[in-house]
C-alpha cells in the first residue's frame, strides 16, 4: 500500500513538475512545449488523480494532490535562488538560450526524421 501511495506521489509531482517548466521557456519555445510535452502531462497529471481516487480514499488523494504541487512549487523557488546565487543574469539568459534553440532543433529532428 506504501509503494503504491509512493508511485501515486512520484506520478503527481513528475507530472506537475513538467507542467511547471512550461512557465520558464519564452513565448515561441513555450508554445511548442505546450503542444509537444505539457498536454501529455496533464493527461498524466489526470490519470495519476485518477489512480489515487481509484487506489485510495478521496480524502488521501486530495492531500496527495496538494503535498505534490506544494513539493513542485519550493523545489522550483529553491533552484530559482540558487541559480540567481550561483550564476550571473547574462550566464543564465544564455543557457535559457540555448535550452529554448535545442528544444526547436529536437523537435525539427522528430518532425523530419
Amino acid at each position: 500500500m506504501i509503494i503504491k501511495y509512493l508511485s501515486f506521489l512520484i506520478g503527481i509531482v513528475w507530472s506537475y513538475s513538467i507542467i511547471k517548466t512550461q512557465s520558464v521557456f519564452s513565448k515561441k519555445a513555450g508554445f511548442i512545449f505546450k503542444v509537444l510535452i505539457s498536454k501529455v502531462s496533464w493527461l498524466t497529471f489526470i490519470a495519476a488523480c485518477y489512480f489515487g481516487y481509484k487506489n485510495f480514499s478521496i480524502q488521501y488523494t486530495i492531500i496527495g494532490i496538494v503535498v505534490g504541487i506544494i513539493l513542485v512549487h519550493i523545489g522550483f523557488n529553491l533552484l530559482k535562488k540558487f541559480l540567481a546565487a550561483k550564476f550571473s543574469e547574462k550566464n543564465l539568459l544564455l543557457a535559457k538560450s540555448v535550452l529554448e534553440y535545442s528544444l526547436f532543433a529536437l523537435v525539427i529532428y522528430y518532425i523530419f526524421f
